[in-house]
């Protein structure tokens, strides 16, 4: 399998280049070698995952066209920069970090949630290894996703990665909407408020608006929340002292977009998209062969490393088509119009709104053809689907 990256370190030098990364690293052009092997055997470590979440992904697909469940799938590596606040945050080993690669499933629903939920239960590809359900006992601050975590388990050639834990987060598209403007608000504040760090008012509006979802889907409220109509009061305060809905809908004219596909060629299946901080760009990168985006993407990190900032926040991602990128992270290109929808609704004194997710593609793909990148090359309203009247609660 040459086309994906092999691990070529030993354990014991992931858990020491663990260790080092949990500390500060200071660039020092006299240590260079030393920092830079750190971040070797790191990366060779993380980047070996990317064969067992590809597979893992594909039981996803297989799961959610069996099921006629309509849902979109993708998959990432965890950015180096996150392992890194993680380790500083839990104490725990680099190999044994439950999520360097990681598979996300989007459902039009809860009750779509539930039967892919209970599908990976009936049938298991992978050997089980643990699960949280945040769907019914949310985070503090909001947080609601069903995580499960599995050891790969492979044959042949692919028993090589064996072992290799990949989680899988199952979501609807409420919780998804929720999700991904805790991660844009963050990056167009610059804090870090999936952490729970940063602005105390918006924090306190993640928080409620999470409720005001759970609601919507019937399930579970996070604890410590208060009544609905004090929520929806001190929503209204916050909406006022923010002015959240008109930044969250302005987010999407402040970030800007471009991508480097050239046509011809087989079509891509993984991307690197990269975020500026500073000027609130995206550059998406596809790659045909998965070896290739990553260490595209290894080569931006080490650009982090060696200036000693994060201007650059890369990721690497799989998707079936390049279009399904801003469904699947729309905190990168600034999109978070239904969480502002929402919101705006919600303060109006409407209830939230569970929208319907487009039916996506289940029928076998066709002949190769170039991906339409036109939503790349130009801003572009990105519209949702228009609710019904809604009934005042």
């Amino acid at each position: 399998m040459p086309d994906f990256p092999q691990f070529q370190y030993s354990m014991k030098q992931v858990v020491r280049a663990g260790d080092a990364l949990r500390e500060p690293i200071a660039w020092e052009e006299e240590r260079r070698e030393e920092i830079l092997e750190i971040f070797r055997i790191a990366n060779s470590w993380r980047d070996s995952h990317v064969y067992p979440m590809t597979r893992v992904r594909q039981e996803i697909i297989g799961k959610n066209r069996s099921g006629n469940l309509q849902g979109l799938s993708v998959a990432r590596l965890k950015r180096m920069s996150s392992i890194q606040k993680k380790l500083r945050r839990i104490p725990s080993k680099l190999n044994q970090m439950q999520d360097l690669g990681g598979c996300r499933a989007i459902l039009p629903s809860m009750r779509a949630a539930n039967a892919l939920i209970q599908a990976f239960r009936d049938n298991p590809l992978h050997e089980f290894f643990s699960e949280s359900d945040y769907i019914a006992n949310p985070k503090p601050g909001g947080y609601r996703c069903h995580h499960v975590i599995y050891k790969f388990k492979g044959a042949g050639e692919s028993e090589v990665f064996n072992g290799r834990r990949i989680e899988v987060q199952i979501r609807s598209r409420l919780q998804h909407s929720w999700a991904t403007a805790v991660e844009a608000v963050g990056l167009f504040l610059k804090q870090d408020l999936k952490a729970g760090i940063g602005n105390a008012s918006w924090l306190r509006l993640l928080e409620l608006m999470s409720a005001e979802l759970a609601v919507a889907e019937d399930c579970p409220e996070p604890q410590g929340v208060p009544s609905r109509s004090e929520r929806v009061r001190e929503l209204r305060e916050l909406d006022r002292e923010l002015r959240a809905v008109g930044t969250l809908e302005n987010l999407r004219q402040a970030v800007r977009f471009t991508d480097t596909y050239t046509t011809g060629g087989d079509k891509p299946r993984y991307y690197r998209i990269q975020y500026d901080n500073r000027d609130m760009q995206v550059v998406v990168s596809p790659h045909t062969i998965p070896i290739a985006g990553v260490a595209e993407t290894e080569a931006v990190e080490q650009q982090n490393t060696v200036r000693g900032d994060n201007r650059f926040n890369t990721v690497f991602v799989e998707a079936d088509r390049i279009e399904d990128l801003k469904e699947a992270f729309p905190n990168y290109f600034g999109d978070v119009q239904m969480f502002a929808a929402n919101l705006r609704d919600i303060t109006r004194g409407y209830s939230a709104k569970e929208y319907t997710m487009p039916p996506q593609q289940t029928v076998p793909p066709g002949p190769k053809e170039v991906p339409d990148m036109s939503w790349f090359r130009k801003p572009k309203r990105w519209t949702e689907p228009v609710p019904k009247k809604r009934q005042k609660s």
